[in-house]
């Protein structure tokens, strides 16, 4: 009778090794596109350029929260606004880009992410909608030097800007010339708006006026990250705006979306904040329309 050979046990070491080798040989970094660093940084204050200001908040309580806080006044020479320029006469107005993206295809010298748009869709590993390029329609009212390309909705509030520094949310200060929309008023006339969220905490981006409507602050908060930012709430996000001073504010579109950048001292642009589109820290997602600062 012919013995049998003894069965060789298989063995789980030999993948995890593998696994182990390629990752030592993967330049990690490609994970992580802007180098992110772990744990939370230094509070921070500057002046960027003519007019603007920055301001890098980083809190624990009541959870981690990395802030940051441009202040521009628009009445300081040099500064114009911008937002995305669209096309009206075609079915979706705009072409999807990042927010550095677009900084750098106007010469702007700070840009935030606007409203929020469609279509929009994370297949997660199966990719997202849009890709840069693509077209996508804005939710709300918007206008790039006069010329509309999005019609108001009546449900998004807006921020209106005009050529001789002059910034509103809902009240047209004259003739329509800039004008980017929101998801929610956050706070109106000096007072926190009733029927905001205070349980999710998330990636938010956050615009106000003071009440001579002469400055403009943007608030950027990070979230989606563990030890270094969690997000904030719709409630607490309102509270800090009136912590800033504003008279009204209004969200513009968060998440993944939220992206603040600014042009860096070399031309090129640098981010302020650590968007995570895809989940992935300093990834920038493309969005539809912009509202982007010069600083000459």
């Amino acid at each position: 009778m012919q013995t049998s050979q003894p069965r060789r046990r298989k063995t789980r070491f030999a993948p995890t090794l593998f696994i182990l080798f390629l990752l030592a040989a993967c330049n990690l970094s490609d994970l992580n596109p802007t180098n992110v660093q772990l744990g939370q940084p230094e509070a921070d204050e500057r002046r960027l350029f003519n007019g603007i200001t920055y301001q890098r908040i980083v809190r624990q309580s009541p959870r981690l929260m990395v802030i940051h806080v441009v202040k521009i006044d628009l009445k300081a020479e040099g500064i114009k606004t911008l937002v995305t320029p669209g096309d009206p006469d075609q079915e979706r107005p705009l072409s999807a880009k990042t927010t550095s993206q677009f900084l750098q295809d106007f010469g702007l010298q700070l840009a935030v992410n606007g409203d929020a748009f469609i279509p929009w869709a994370d297949n997660g590993p199966l990719g997202f909608t849009p890709q840069a390029g693509e077209r996508v329609t804005p939710l709300g009212l918007a206008a790039s030097r006069g010329k509309a390309y999005s019609l108001d909705s009546d449900e998004q509030p807006t921020l209106y800007l005009n050529e001789n520094g002059k910034a509103s949310i809902n009240v047209p200060p004259g003739k329509l010339y800039n004008a980017i929309s929101g998801y929610k008023l956050l706070v109106w006339r000096g007072n926190l708006v009733e029927g905001l969220d205070s349980a999710e905490p998330e990636p938010r981006t956050a615009v106000g006026v003071n009440r001579a409507g002469n400055q403009l602050i943007i608030v950027v908060v990070d979230g989606r990250q563990p030890g270094y930012s969690d997000g904030i709430t719709e409630t607490e996000l309102a509270a800090l705006l009136i912590e800033l001073k504003v008279y009204s504010a209004m969200n513009l579109d968060g998440g993944g979306s939220s992206t603040l950048v600014m042009e860096g001292e070399d031309g090129a642009p640098l981010l302020l904040n650590s968007p995570v589109h895809q989940g992935v820290p300093g990834n920038e997602r493309p969005v539809g329309n912009h509202l982007g600062f010069s600083a000459r």
